[in-house]
């Protein structure tokens, strides 16, 4: 058992993630990392218990229900209790023509984007309606995916905007057990899948220009602040982008 309160971060191996799973560990809490590959996520683990915190690592493919069950089940027999899931774990589809996307290309998005949210999120309401003291938080990670697409991106955008969904359904329904559900729309944070934004990518006039971007401390500060706010009260949505990013006047 933890004195700390207890998050548990999906896709915790590197850039959002791992930037999420150090602030929280700044922010008092232990971390439970999820996510595909031991070996990154062992690097955030060690990152995190250097900030004064607890690590468990679980290597997990939230695609899976049998490997989502046994994740939560490890989170509560370490630490007794979830207070907080950052449901992060996601990928992107190629960017290839939308009628040249392979629909195995598309599955695969769909099953880990969608299903492995939808999944983590039932598991993460199953202990929260639990424990005791009953309820807890769990923070979606849309994109800003989730309002305006990208060239060539259906499987992406469609699996972000689907998350919109879970996370107002999800909020709906967990308001009788305290459990509040929000979502954080990210634009171009310096991680792996934004690095090509500096380098220049493909806009939708058929252009290829740079694009701002953001670090990826500031997106942890974010989560964060959604966080440790008193489960009665609840940020549904926040976007957090590079000001000078294309979004507001996209296209």
């Amino acid at each position: 058992m933890s004195a700390r309160q207890i998050a548990l971060v999906t896709g915790g191996g590197s850039g959002i993630g791992r930037a999420a799973a150090l602030a929280l560990a700044g922010a008092g809490f232990d971390i439970a990392l999820a996510g595909r590959r031991r070996e990154p996520l062992e690097e955030t683990a060690s990152a995190v218990e250097a900030a004064g915190a607890r690590a468990l690592v679980v290597p997990t493919d939230v695609g899976d229900p049998a490997q989502v069950e046994a994740l939560f089940a490890r989170v509560v027999e370490t630490f007794g209790r979830l207070d907080v899931l950052f449901n992060n774990a996601g990928i992107g589809a190629p960017p290839v023509l939308l009628e040249d996307l392979p629909f195995e290309a598309w599955r695969e998005t769909v099953r880990v984007n969608l299903d492995g949210m939808f999944l983590c999120m039932q598991a993460a309401f199953r202990i929260m309606k639990a424990q005791t003291p009953m309820g807890g938080r769990i923070i979606n990670n849309g994109s800003i995916a989730a309002h305006a697409p990208r060239p060539n991106n259906i499987a992406y955008t469609a699996t972000k905007h689907a998350v919109t969904g879970l996370t107002k359904a999800g909020a709906l329904d967990g308001r009788k057990y305290d459990i509040a559900v929000g979502q954080i729309d990210i634009g171009n944070a310096e991680s792996s899948m934004a690095s090509k934004m500096k380098a220049g990518i493909l806009q939708p006039d058929g252009s290829v220009r740079s694009e701002a971007t953001m670090p990826l401390d500031h997106v942890g500060r974010a989560v964060v602040t959604m966080a440790t706010l008193p489960l009665e009260t609840n940020v549904l949505f926040m976007t957090i982008k590079a000001t000078k990013m294309p979004f507001e006047g996209r296209g």
